[in-house]
């Protein structure tokens, strides 16, 4: 498709009506189909989706419907459940979230998308009133043992990781940039036991998607947040090693990780000869006369001077010589008288 019939993510979202966070969370779900690589370039939009949008019935507050998000207070009003059981079906597996972020405090605000939770509350009513069952529903895929045995631990990082992987995966075609968005949750030494090529994990650390976009400004957000990017359940971990591992064996059969020689315009090796000197110009030679020049006519040459008229050792030749001949004409002289 030529660039001339694609827009840019700004022009797109501005067409469809659409903020910037949403526009990212419906391009993530699918609800907007992009063109281009999920991690190695900035992804466009075709006008004809973005036609096809604008058609659809209800635009433009349906398609904002479907990427709306909202927290436990709002999330717990939907459902009509208490924010204290909406927490707990949360942590629990229960409730998946779809992004997070630190508010002032450096305390984690997971988000939930509206639409979903209609569905679960419509789907399983058992679970918002009464005591929570012990036994695992299945709404959200999780194996956890109920919510009250699952009191104690807290899913929902987890799950938004592995749903951030998956709605990345379902982006990509690439095999490399696959094995990357996968690699990218665990942690440098386990990635460094998968892959102990020093050249593979660079092209997967070049790869590597940012999970989360606009990371907090401060060290300790910085760090909480890296402890939401990175796997720490031993099942996830398993899990996510043995994806890596069956990517790699794919991406591996695609292609080589690049290596130095292939960067380099041409193999490293004996220098080329540097091309032969143009030949100087040979100098015009002197007239044979002028070689042999006299020594009287050496020493009758001018010498430089900083004054003005004859230089000083002329002056003093033809002085000498005047006298030489007055001395001459004065010894004639006497001979005469």
């Amino acid at each position: 498709m030529e660039i001339s019939e694609t827009l840019a993510a700004g022009r797109a979202a501005q067409e469809l009506r659409l903020r910037r966070g949403e526009f990212e969370l419906a391009t993530q779900l699918g609800h907007v189909r992009t063109v281009g690589g999920a991690l190695s370039g900035r992804r466009r939009v075709a006008r004809g989706e973005v036609e096809r949008l604008r058609r659809a019935a209800g635009f433009p507050d349906a398609l904002r419907e479907r990427v709306r998000t909202v927290g436990t207070a709002e999330g717990a009003d939907l459902m009509d459940i208490s924010p204290g059981r909406f927490t707990r079906l949360a942590r629990a597996g229960y409730l998946v979230p779809v992004r997070f972020y630190l508010n002032r405090y450096r305390a984690v605000v997971w988000l939930y998308l509206a639409e979903e939770l209609r569905a679960f509350a419509s789907g399983e009513p058992g679970l918002l009133r009464g005591r929570l069952p012990r036994t695992p529903t299945g709404g959200s895929g999780t194996t956890a043992e109920g919510a009250e045995e699952k009191a104690g631990e807290d899913c929902r990082p987890r799950n938004w990781r592995g749903r951030r992987i998956g709605l990345l995966l379902h982006e990509s075609d690439d095999r490399w940039e696959r094995a990357a968005i996968v690699g990218s949750v665990l942690d440098p030494l386990q990635l460094a036991e998968l892959v102990p090529d020093p050249y593979e994990r660079a092209s997967l650390n070049r790869l590597r998607p940012d999970l989360a976009p606009g990371r907090p400004g401060s060290e300790a957000g910085r760090e909480v947040v890296q402890r939401l990017l990175t796997a720490d359940d031993p099942d996830e971990i398993s899990w996510h090693r043995s994806s890596l591992t069956a990517l790699l064996a794919d991406a591996r059969r695609d292609r080589q990780a690049p290596r130095p020689n292939d960067i380099l315009p041409e193999p490293v090796g004996a220098p080329e000869p540097a091309p032969p000197l143009e030949p100087a110009p040979t100098p015009e030679l002197a007239p044979p006369q002028a070689a042999r020049t006299s020594v009287a006519e050496r020493e009758a040459e001018p010498v430089p001077h900083g004054g003005r008229g004859r230089p000083l050792l002329t002056r003093l030749r033809i002085r000498r010589g005047r006298d030489r001949e007055a001395a001459a004409v004065s010894r004639g002289g006497g001979a005469d008288g």
